[in-house]
């Protein structure tokens, strides 16, 4: 009991912080060398910029302004202005290249390495963080970029799937297509983004009748190796699953009614409670999970209920 009440008050703690948190979101197109792939990388950076239009911190950086110098700025604008309970996005469209050793993304001028970029995000005090990297060979920037805390998403497997990617587009795609908001709670997350991208690279390979160069992978635990699912059993998949992206309908709403963000925030914070609850489902005892569970569901009925109104 004295358990149950301890969790209890650490929970709305929590949804306390997570009423005031926001989401900085950074996302560049870089050099794209012809123009076929010009047009491709500035209209995903064009459709991303509509999809996150709500985000209260975003920066788009495409043609002219993609450059390591307006890159590392923006970064450090995040890293100053961003507190602990924030979440930050970082999303990398266009060419990437590896050597065997270190991989790069392209941008106009100076190219910047995996292991730069990971410096630039370590600075930012998000406890939360997400990194897209939809650019060929980004399979190779995973062991640098990952870390407790840090979900990493990736168009390839390793370094060496070096043909341009068809994962940005459908990444992109996915944050304004409603087929992507599996669980159907008006809300897309990371890992709903990730599969409905996955399965559309994976058709395209299919319908055009060519051998697939891409096979996008995650990694959101800070120590495991890239996976193509998620695996519960090792957690692979909990914290791209609590990461929102986008909201829809009455939830897009919601979020910019000032007399709902509050009930949205405890709104979330429930279902990451439920994601987690069921990560652990394994090993625990069938009796507790489903009491702890049915606890979480009535509050979240509660919550939804609040919001209805």
């Amino acid at each position: 009991m004295k358990l149950r009440a301890l969790l209890l008050i650490a929970s709305c703690l929590l949804i306390t912080s997570t009423a005031r948190a926001s989401v900085y979101v950074v996302a560049i197109a870089g050099l794209a060398g012809e123009p076929d792939y010009e047009q491709r990388f500035t209209t995903a950076a064009k459709d991303l910029e509509k999809s996150l239009a709500a985000s209260e911190h975003l920066q788009v950086l495409a043609a002219a302004d993609a450059t390591r110098e307006k890159l590392t700025q923006a970064l450090a604008t995040v890293a100053r202005e961003a507190r602990a309970e924030d979440d930050f996005v970082l999303i990398l469209i266009g060419h990437g290249s590896f050597d065997g050793v270190e991989y790069k993304l392209n941008l106009v001028g100076p190219d910047i390495s995996a292991a730069e970029l990971a410096a630039l995000c370590n600075r930012v005090p998000s406890r939360r963080q997400l990194i897209v990297n939809a650019t060929s060979a980004s399979g190779g920037s995973i062991a640098a970029l990952q870390r407790n805390g840090r979900a990493v998403v990736s168009a390839t497997k390793s370094g060496t799937e070096k043909n341009a990617t068809v994962f940005a587009r459908y990444w992109v795609e996915a944050l304004r297509d409603p087929a992507a908001d599996i669980d159907k709670n008006e809300a897309i997350s990371a890992l709903e983004a990730f599969m409905y991208a996955d399965r559309k690279t994976a058709e395209f390979y299919t319908s055009q009748k060519r051998l697939a160069t891409e096979h996008p992978v995650f990694e959101d635990t800070g120590k495991g190796q890239p996976v193509r699912a998620a695996q519960p059993e090792i957690g692979e998949g909990r914290l791209l699953s609590s990461l929102i992206l986008v909201r829809l309908g009455e939830a897009q709403r919601a979020a910019l009614d000032p007399a709902k963000r509050d009930l949205l925030a405890k709104k979330d914070d429930l279902e990451r409670q439920i994601d987690a609850l069921k990560f652990q489902k394994a090993a625990m005892a069938q009796s507790e999970y489903e009491s702890q569970l049915k606890a979480l569901l009535l509050d979240l009925a509660r919550v939804q209920t609040a919001l209805d109104k």
